[in-house]
């Protein structure tokens, strides 16, 4: 059976400084690695023949727009079908530099879930076949999960403390 522990030990000594940050929110393996590694630390996992992390469950990103230099985030949660064990793994980039290597090589569905982080984060997965807009309009010249803008339009009258007692 996997551990957290254990295969955390196996991917410190295959990777070393190039993986750290290990923690286990909600019991889930998460760690944080480098752009560089990425690609090979999923072509290992997928690879290894105890882990058998044979499923790209999701790609996303987060936007941390005060955090200098690890502006993005782009999140890959992976999972073990035959040893019900799942990994988180980020990887932080700076805004002046989004971009990260494509996953289709490992997993066909990376596809889509590339496009929609493009999409709404505006990180720019190098390599993938056909890096588009999926879910807005091509003219959009902004990426709306990105946190640049206001929550609230500071002009709209129907939001004032009055109305609310305040």
């Amino acid at each position: 059976m996997l551990t957290n522990q254990s295969v955390a030990e196996e991917i410190v000594k295959k990777f070393g400084d190039d993986v750290f940050d290990f923690e286990e929110p909600f019991g889930m393996l998460t760690f944080t690695t480098t752009r560089e590694q990425i690609i090979p630390l999923l072509e290992y996992l997928k690879s290894h023949p105890q882990f058998n992390i044979n499923f790209l469950t999701d790609i996303t990103a987060i936007h941390y727009p005060d955090a200098v230099g690890q502006e993005f985030c782009v999140v890959y949660h992976t999972h073990s079908f035959i040893n019900n064990f799942r990994i988180r793994i980020k990887v932080y980039l700076p805004d002046a530099d989004v971009h990260i290597s494509t996953a289709i090589g490992l997993w066909a569905s990376a596809n889509w879930m590339e496009r929609e982080t493009f999409d709404l984060f505006g990180i720019i997965f190098d390599g993938h076949p056909n890096l588009k807009r999926i879910l807005n309009m091509e003219e959009m010249d902004y990426h709306p999960m990105r946190k640049e803008y206001p929550l609230e339009d500071p002009t709209r009258q129907d939001k004032i403390d009055a109305l609310f007692g305040r």
